[in-house]
């Protein structure tokens, strides 16, 4: 782009150089014209004047013999010349001085050059050539002769060609002939393109002129002479400033350079010895603190740095930002972006210094020493110049904590050819072998610390390596001296750290050299920066590598350690530990466990073939199967079943796998219990059966499977009172239609009525004879009634009085017409019967033992003495639990006329309230919820013989 620019600007510049020759053809036209019109006296036409014909013949003699009465010799030629025509160009060939001269002789000029100057003197005619040397030549050849119009023809032709490159030479050309407007318009070029001029542009003038150029156009005349190498005009410029010195010599100039600094870039040995020796500053720094050896460095300069620390430089100077040392530079030179020449030269400027006395320890503002600058971007030459200091010390870190053998690990290599990348095109396998010419090899033979623990963390190398995931580097240190089993401040291994990365390769290596599989850390391991732990290892203590294996899911990592553990039984070396499968971490989970919990069920598998315990407890009782269960894992906990986890361990709290298993609704983990011959009929601690557990949460399916796999539907327990019933006279007692029918279905005994306990415990209950189907016909279970009669039961079963269930029933069928003979104020909850003329006093309501022994509905304003209530007085006080279309009940706004609801506790037709208008023959009895239960019992002002019948 930019040759382009430089080519367009050539172009313009030549039609500008094209029109300005033309335009001076043009003004040499018309001032000739003017000379001609002003010479006129007369009115006559100019072409018929005196003056324009003379000037014509003069014209027409050049070159001719007419009139000739000279010789000029131009070259190998005379030509014909005439005096008068010269006296009246110049005064130096006046009439007088060539009054007796034959020939001219002008040999000595060039021929094209004097040809041009005698046409121009006979036809006032100049062809203006685009060649400098030319007019430049002419121009002289015309102050020779004092031809001044030619030379200004001619300076006006030179001007129409200056340029930068040629502007000193035209510059030297008018200054020796005086040409002040050649002069003139070259300075200005001069001016504006002084820092372009080279210094070729300078050889030929001469040392006084350009002294007094140089001093007229900069403000820096030493550094402009050091710039054009002209060391005859830095002896002017000493000579002139000797009273100033060295103050001169080590001032800056516009471009912040200083006199020695442009020397020594240009090698000008001699330039740069004579302003030493005129006490220039060896050690002068910039703003940010480089020295002349520091930029000589960066430069790549040999030279100057070899002059100037042999001139005695400062070999430890640093600069002010970065701190570096001119042995940090010299390191820092990387080959790939040098020749190897480079940086040869580089290793000697590196051993220069290290004998003027460069200390090889110091450190840049990120704490690197040279050392680590040259291992960094891989500069050999200066690396091994480095390693041959004895005062080299090698486990200086940087501010990172980084050692330089911890830098040179970054680069280990599996080949000694240094064109393999291990890292993108060979993968490392345990065993291979490192190339031993590499830095970090070099090092450990210098005798490089292969551990170095971090002051922060406590990690060694080789857990920074694995930490890094750079197995490559973890394995070299694991094979040449690093301390399998150094443990960080959380208690972590470099095995930890492989493990947790997934480094199987190193796992093994690790394993060989004696790592120890058991140690289990003290802290947390916090997760790197940018990662996040996995949630079985957040926040957990006291894992083995294998929990952190299993933890960070590798199972190859795994995989290894069993491998290894296997091997370790046969093996005859003394450094292998076999692995501890029951040691467990903070969270009180073995390996085992966590290989389930993470899903990992392969691991598991390969765990237990390799002898970790499936049985093993928890802190708190439980074992894994337990875990499984509580977790709702089912996929576990089928897991241990198939691998016979022992299914009779009891929690702490006495629970079996089983009864986990129903309260936790897993069906298919009941299914695998009970295959296994689980014991169906241990109940838990409230006495339920596991049967029973499943019914009452409602988990059929699971119900279902345990009576599949042979479970008691009947199922005997302890009942009301300590008397002994089934699952069924319990789901009726309370009122679960969808547990009775269940059990109904399943095959259960649906005759047998409630017995005595063991010990001949049980009230009423016990001995009333009741079955089943009295209970729910008491119950109004109508659904229930049902189930029961499809499957058989007895409805000739007969209670305590010998009274069968058909009496029974023809009695509940009755009821609606004993409203008559009932109190209105008939409890619209307990049915209260009096002595009934069709039967004995029925007892309808529930068992729930509460403010009376056969009504979980609390009396609150009742009549009837305590006593009258008592189970043998033939009025009794009971109440349903629920509405059923058995029971005996008023319409209580009908009866009273609109009364309020006895239920609702308000309104007049309540009993105790002091409403006189009530029947003498009437019971306000009325009983309210469970939420009444804060009233108290009173007495009824009738007595049983009172009532109707």
């Amino acid at each position: 782009m930019a040759e382009e620019e430089v080519a367009k600007l050539e172009k313009h510049l030549m039609l500008l150089r094209q029109e300005y020759v033309k335009l001076q053809k043009k003004l040499t036209e018309t001032e000739r014209k003017c000379t001609l019109l002003a010479a006129q006296s007369n009115k006559e036409s100019a072409s018929d004047s005196f003056i324009s014909r003379l000037l014509a013949i003069v014209a027409e003699l050049y070159e001719q013999e007419q009139y000739s009465d000279l010789k000029i010799k131009v070259g190998d030629r005379r030509i014909s010349a005439h005096k008068f025509v010269l006296a009246a160009r110049s005064e130096t060939w006046s009439l007088a001085n060539l009054v007796s001269t034959e020939e001219l002789d002008l040999s000595d000029a060039d021929p094209a050059v004097t040809t041009a100057m005698l046409r121009w003197i006979y036809t006032d005619e100049l062809e203006l050539r685009e060649d400098d040397v030319f007019l430049t030549e002419l121009m002289k050849l015309a102050n020779r002769f004092q031809l001044q119009l030619l030379r200004e023809r001619c300076e006006k032709g030179v001007m129409s060609l200056v340029n930068v490159r040629n502007c000193i030479r035209f510059y030297q050309t008018a200054e020796e002939l005086n040409a002040s407007t050649l002069m003139n318009y070259c300075a200005e070029i001069i001016a504006s393109h002084w820092d372009d001029l080279r210094k070729e542009d300078f050889s030929s003038m001469s040392a006084q002129l350009l002294y007094k150029m140089i001093k007229s156009k900069t403000e820096f005349p030493l550094h402009k002479a050091i710039k054009v190498e002209r060391e005859d005009v830095v002896f002017l410029y000493l000579i002139e400033m000797d009273s100033q010195l060295p103050g001169k010599l080590n001032e800056v100039d516009h471009n912040g350079d200083l006199a020695l600094d442009l020397a020594l870039s240009r090698r000008l040995e001699s330039i740069a010895t004579t302003l030493v020796n005129h006490k220039a500053d060896v050690d002068m720094v910039d703003k940010k603190g480089w020295s002349l050896l520091h930029k000589a460095i960066q430069r790549g300069d040999k030279f100057a740095a070899s002059f100037l620390v042999k001139n005695g430089a400062r070999v430890n100077a640093a600069t002010l930002g970065d701190q570096e040392t001119p042995l940090h530079l010299v390191a820092s030179y990387s080959p790939k972006k040098h020749k190897p020449d480079i940086m040869a030269e580089m290793a000697q400027i590196a051993e220069s210094l290290l004998k003027a006395g460069a200390n090889p320890n110091m450190q840049d503002s990120k704490g690197r020493t040279p050392l680590h600058a040259s291992i960094v971007v891989r500069n050999d030459p200066v690396f091994s110049q480095l390693l041959q200091c004895k005062q080299l010390d090698l486990e200086l870190k940087d501010h990172e904590g980084s050692t330089a053998l911890w830098l040179a690990v970054q680069y280990i290599t599996v080949s000694s050819d240094p064109s393999v990348n291990p890292f993108e095109d060979v993968l490392v396998e345990n065993g291979t072998s490192f190339d031993e010419n590499s830095f970090a090899a070099r090092l450990i033979q210098r005798g490089s610390n292969t551990d170095a623990p971090d002051t922060a963390t406590g990690n060694c190398l080789l857990q920074r390596a694995a930490g890094a995931e750079n197995e490559a580097a973890a394995l070299f240190l694991a094979t040449h001296g690093a301390k399998v089993n150094h443990r960080n401040k959380a208690g972590e291994t470099p095995l930890h750290t492989a493990c947790r990365h997934g480094l199987a390769n190193l796992t093994a290596e690790l394993l060989q050299q004696g790592a120890n599989p058991n140690i289990q850390t003290e802290k947390a391991v916090p997760a790197q920066k940018g990662t996040a732990a996995p949630s079985t290892a957040d926040n957990v203590s006291l894992q083995t590598p294998l929990h952190m294996a299993i933890a960070y899911n590798h199972p190859d990592v795994v995989s290894v350690i069993l491998e290894q553990k296997a091997n370790a039984l046969h093996a005859t070396n003394n450094l292998q530990i076999i692995p501890d499968f029951s040691l467990k971490d903070s969270r009180d989970q073995t390996v085992l466990g966590l290989a389930l919990w993470t899903g990992m069920h392969t691991i598991a598998a390969q765990l237990l073939g390799s002898g970790a315990s499936i049985n093993d407890t928890m802190s708190d009782g439980q074992t894994l199967l337990h875990m499984a269960i509580q977790r709702q894992d089912s996929k576990s906990a089928l897991f241990l079943l198939e691998h016979q986890a022992d299914i009779s361990v009891r929690t702490q709290d006495g629970e079996t796998a089983l009864q986990l298993a129903i309260k936790n609704q897993l069906p298919l983990v009941v299914d695998a219990i009970c295959t296994r011959g689980a014991d169906m009929s241990v109940p838990d601690d409230r006495g339920n059966p596991p049967l029973w557990l499943a019914l009452e949460n409602n988990l059929e399916d699971i119900a279902s499977t345990l009576v599949r796999h042979g479970c008691d539907a009947t199922c005997w327990g302890p009942g009301p009172g300590g008397c002994s019933q089934t699952l069924l006279h319990r789901a009726i007692d309370e009122n679960s239609e969808q547990i009775s029918c269940f059990l109904i279905r399943s095959g259960c005994d649906v005759n047998s009525p409630r017995q005595p306990g063991a010990n001949g415990e049980g009230d009423e209950e016990a001995r009333d004879g009741q079955t089943p189907l009295h209970l729910a016909a008491c119950w109004g279970l109508e659904e229930t009634v049902q189930c029961l009669l499809e499957f058989g039961a007895n409805v000739n079963a007969q209670v305590r009085n010998r009274k069968s269930l058909v009496g029974f029933f023809l009695f509940l069928l009755a009821a609606p017409f004993l409203r008559h003979w009932c109190p209105p104020d008939l409890c619209t909850r307990c049915m209260l019967v009096s002595h009934c003329w069709l039967t004995q006093p029925v007892l309808v309501g529930c068992r729930r033992q509460n403010a009376h022994p056969r009504c979980h509905y609390q009396p609150a304003r009742c009549h009837y003495p305590a006593d009258d209530l008592a189970p043998g007085n033939p009025a009794r006080h009971t109440g349903p639990a629920r509405h059923d279309p058995f029971r005996l009940r008023h319409d209580v706004q009908e009866q009273q006329g609109g009364r309020g609801d006895p239920e609702a506790g308000t309104g007049s037709g309540r009993a105790g309230t002091g409403d006189q208008s009530a029947p003498p023959h009437t019971c306000s009895c009325v009983v309210s919820p469970v939420t009444e239960a804060s009233r108290s019992l009173s007495a009824c002002h009738l007595r049983p013989a009172q009532h109707p019948g």
